[in-house]
């Protein structure tokens, strides 16, 4: 047996190379180590024959004892038996070939079971240079050793080896059973594991942990290697940055519900209610106020933080008042002040408002409540700590939203205006009843819609003709606005106006259509009127385009009358409008309605007429009289939610005067005149 034979013959892994790095020979244990059998390793580069990982680190072991000729070493791992990285202490030295008297370069792996530090030492470098800490755990002891690295996270562990049970009783639960499943199954690399870790100088620390399953040496023992890392200023800084988002976002949602809270608010005190509710939480402010202008005096409102007591300095002040608040409104610049100080500074005539505490101890915004070529009609004022100062951007946001709140106080304010003139000419639209009619009872009642001005093209009527019998009018004008009730109250006077002259319903309708065809207007009309005879209760009704009529009954039952007659008014010149009578009967009503009663988006027209038939037939049958008719049925038709307008007019015949005999050309004696009729059994 020659020298390098010998050499080979080592239990662990051995092999000669030539000095430029080619393998001469090597025995089975190297050949296994570099993952491939004896033939096919023979003449390559042994560098080559390593994981890239650790083809480096080969390369300099040979080149540095070839070329230096003296011993050198290396720690160098490869893949064992079941995934574990064999972690082994290679040496390289020159030796001659009695064969041929070469040089050769002998590798070898050393027995490190003497000295397993010398394993651990390129593993600690590493570690330190990454801002790392290692534990080694021993499964036979049940114990860790900590091997070094962060300083920072030395300071987590006091001991350099503690058992396992006294390093998871600083784990939070929560992480125990994980991290103990993670040291004692490890697998050969494992992903990285979060865990909470207390300390008893810093509190709690966000630790993350990554095991390592390793063989120290080729014929040492197996340990697992616990690489630590730090995260607790990186997962405090993700918290932050997360808290920031969150509060940006919220933030964002304040202000987008705040910007659309004001522009839907409908009345001055839903606008002073957005505002006193949402400013100060929009900017992190203590406390807000709110002051508008009414004939040039301020009217104050506070928020929950500042008490009447406190602002009733400002209240009722003069704008002509040498102090910050009325000179923001009066130039429409905002005022920021500080402190104190600042105040008397800048205000030193207006030092009696010092009283208003906000004013002393806080920093103080006012923010004028401006419109484009408008004079402010008010400001807001929100104070913060003192010694606070908004940024650029919270001042310019600040601003925007008071122009926004002052477009919509300017909005609210001009709206209410046309509501009350819509009201008073609304009010003057509507038509007296008579009083102390003979044997009957009339009520009326109307509801404008919701949509547009609070004023609509619904009416009624009704008022004794020349001959002592009633007129009853009910119509519905297309439309929402003052061009419909204008319009309304040329069909309802024109109707009156012909009346007087010519009481055969269907002339009137004639008449007034010829009148209002002639004008080519833009709008229509529907219409139904009857002329009731209060002695006999003989009914001549006719309609244009108009809902039927509705009779309920004492008994409960109730009729759809469907009256002849024509189109709308105002659209088809020369037309005649047909009639037809009937008798209202004593202790019978008579209810006229539009179509807002009893049409909506829900509700058809069918449904709608039985509806508002079944609560007439009910009230009649109960003994209530007209004007309790009518509250009941308007009470309905407002409850569906209707959008139009909605009118009622309600006849009631009482028969409490008598009646004189009926004459020829009756309602009861002309019984081929009586309208289409729906009679129905009602509650009975």
């Amino acid at each position: 047996m020659d020298v390098s034979d010998a050499l080979l013959l080592r239990a662990g892994p051995s092999a000669l190379l030539t000095l430029d790095g080619a393998v001469r020979s090597l025995n089975a244990a190297m050949a296994t180590a570099l993952g491939g059998p004896v033939e096919q390793c023979l003449g390559r580069d042994f560098g080559d024959l390593w994981p890239a990982s650790q083809r480096i680190s080969a390369e300099t072991l040979v080149v540095h004892a070839a070329r230096t000729k003296t011993v050198a070493m290396r720690v160098l791992d490869f893949p064992g038996r079941g995934g574990a990285c064999i972690v082994c202490l290679l040496e390289a030295r020159l030796v001659k070939d009695p064969a041929g008297d070469e040089q050769l370069v002998w590798v070898h792996a050393l027995d490190a079971r003497n000295d397993m530090a010398s394993l651990l030492i390129p593993f600690r470098v590493a570690i330190e240079a990454a801002d790392l800490g290692l534990w080694m755990y021993s499964p036979q002891g049940d114990w860790l050793e900590w091997l070094g690295g962060k300083l920072v996270l030395a300071a987590l562990y006091p001991d350099h080896t503690a058992p396992l049970s006294r390093v998871i009783s600083a784990v939070r639960p929560d992480d125990r059973e994980a991290f103990r499943q993670l040291l004692r199954s490890a697998p050969a690399r494992s992903p990285w594991m979060r865990l909470r870790y207390l300390t008893d100088h810093d509190g709690w620390h966000q630790l993350a942990a990554q095991t390592r399953r390793i063989q120290l040496g080729f014929d040492g023992p197996e340990r697992s290697f616990v690489v630590v890392r730090d995260d607790t200023k990186q997962a405090k800084h993700r918290e932050e940055v997360q808290a920031a988002l969150t509060a940006e976002r919220q933030r964002a949602k304040d202000i987008a519900d705040f910007s659309s809270a004001l522009i839907t608010a409908a009345t001055e005190q839903e606008m002073q209610q957005v505002v006193l509710t949402r400013l100060a939480a929009t900017f992190g402010a203590n406390g807000a106020l709110l002051a508008l202008v009414d004939d040039g005096r301020l009217r104050v409102f506070t928020d929950a933080r500042i008490t009447m007591g406190e602002a009733e300095a400002l209240h009722g002040m003069s704008l002509d008042h040498p102090s910050a608040l009325p000179e923001a409104i009066r130039t429409g610049k905002p005022q920021f002040i500080p402190d104190r100080k600042d105040y008397i500074r800048r205000w030193p005539h207006g030092v009696g408002l010092l009283r208003l505490a906000r004013l002393g101890d806080y920093a103080v915004a006012m923010t004028p409540l401006s419109e484009a070529g408008n004079q402010p009609l008010g400001a807001w004022h929100v104070y913060y700590d003192s010694g606070y100062r908004p940024s650029l951007e919270e001042r310019t946001l600040m601003g925007t939203l008071a122009d926004l709140a002052g477009q919509a106080l300017r909005r609210i304010r001009l709206q209410q205006a046309r509501v009350e003139l819509a009201t008073a000419l609304q009010q003057t639209m509507l038509p007296t009843l008579p009083e102390h009619l003979p044997g009957l009872e009339v009520a009326a009642r109307y509801r404008p819609s919701r949509d547009g001005l609070d004023i609509g093209g619904d009416w009624y009527d009704a008022f004794v003709t020349p001959d002592g019998a009633i007129a009853l009018e009910i119509g519905d004008v297309q439309g929402h606005d003052v061009d419909a009730a204008a319009f309304m109250g040329l069909v309802r006077l024109s109707m009156r106006a012909i009346a007087a002259q010519e009481p055969d319903p269907g002339t009137v309708l004639m008449r007034t259509n010829e009148l209002l065809t002639t004008m080519e207007p833009e709008r229509f009309a529907s219409c139904t009127i009857l002329h009731l005879d209060p002695h006999n209760g003989r009914v001549t009704g006719t309609s244009a385009g108009h809902v039927p009529v509705l009779c309920a009954h004492r008994d409960g039952s109730y009729e759809i009358c469907e009256l002849p007659g024509g189109p709308v008014l105002g659209v088809v010149p020369d037309t005649e409008y047909r009639e037809e009578t009937f008798t209202l009967d004593e202790d019978s009503t008579l209810v006229m309605v539009t179509d807002g009663v009893v049409e909506g988006p829900d509700l058809t027209l069918e449904a709608g007429l039985e509806r508002a038939g079944t609560l007439a037939a009910r009230a009649v049958h109960d003994g209530l009289n007209a004007e309790a008719t009518a509250d009941r049925i308007l009470d309905a038709a407002v409850a569906v939610d209707h959008l139009d307008d909605v009118a009622v007019l309600v006849i009631r015949r009482t028969g409490r005067r008598p009646r004189p005999q009926p004459t020829p050309g009756s309602a009861r004696t002309a019984g081929k005149n009586r309208p289409r009729t729906r009679p129905v059994t009602g509650i009975g």
